[in-house]
């Protein structure tokens, strides 16, 4: 069934909604149905993988502007969800990895499912420029959906007998890696904001010795808080 239905011509449009709802809700699976789907091609030659990487690409890119364009409209604490304690800690990390780092985050974070619709409310919220970030998307999804595909071929190289187990094996590699991609760009972007406030506080304690520096060079009988003398 699985593999009668990756060649029929309604797979893509099926794709195309699938992988432009999980741009903005992380409902649905994305990073799953194209790593399987491309393990499935590459023993039966369904779906077509051009088709298919083109289908992932407009659909992800379309997801992450609408959630962009709804940052930018409602706001991060219309729906319920988003007022979850869990979610509302992201959305306050993506503010701050924004402001620091914004071309870096919204690359990165294209790889970590929950990460990059928080990033993308959030950029929308904060006035974040959308061509910037239409141009920074787009190069992401570019190098996801081949990363994507990428996984589901060499995965599915592993079984040649039996496309089912081989798209299976596929998934189960690909959620192995995904967790470890998670963490370690989740510790990469911990580290860098250890790193920022470390900068901060060696600052805040430099300015303070600075003022007896200025006293000391005081005249006698000047007050150099008058301008005039």
């Amino acid at each position: 069934m699985l593999e009668h239905a990756a060649g029929q011509p309604w797979i893509y449009p099926v794709l195309l909604v699938f992988f432009f709802i999980d741009g903005f809700a992380t409902i649905l699976p994305s990073e799953t149905a194209i790593v399987g789907l491309s393990a499935l091609s590459l023993h039966s030659g369904e779906p077509n993988l051009w088709i298919l990487g083109a289908t992932a690409l407009v659909g992800a890119m379309a997801g992450d502007n609408m959630a962009y364009m709804l940052g930018r409209k409602i706001g991060l604490t219309r729906w319920k969800w988003m007022r979850r304690p869990k979610v509302q800690k992201m959305f306050a990390w993506a503010q701050y990895e924004l402001d620091k780092r914004g071309a870096v985050l919204i690359f990165t974070a294209r790889y970590i499912p929950w990460g990059r619709v928080a990033v993308n409310y959030v950029a929308g919220q904060t006035g974040f420029r959308h061509r910037t970030f239409f141009w920074l998307d787009a190069f992401a999804c570019i190098t996801w959906v081949g990363y994507s595909i990428g996984i589901g071929l060499l995965a599915g190289q592993w079984v040649h007998h039996n496309p089912l187990l081989g798209v299976g094996i596929a998934v189960a590699f690909a959620v192995i890696l995904g967790i470890v991609v998670d963490h370690a760009l989740r510790w990469w972007h911990k580290y860098l904001e250890k790193k920022d406030q470390a900068r901060e506080a060696a600052a805040s304690n430099a300015a303070p010795a600075a003022e007896p520096n200025l006293s000391q060079k005081a005249v006698a009988g000047a007050d150099l808080s008058n301008p005039a003398g």
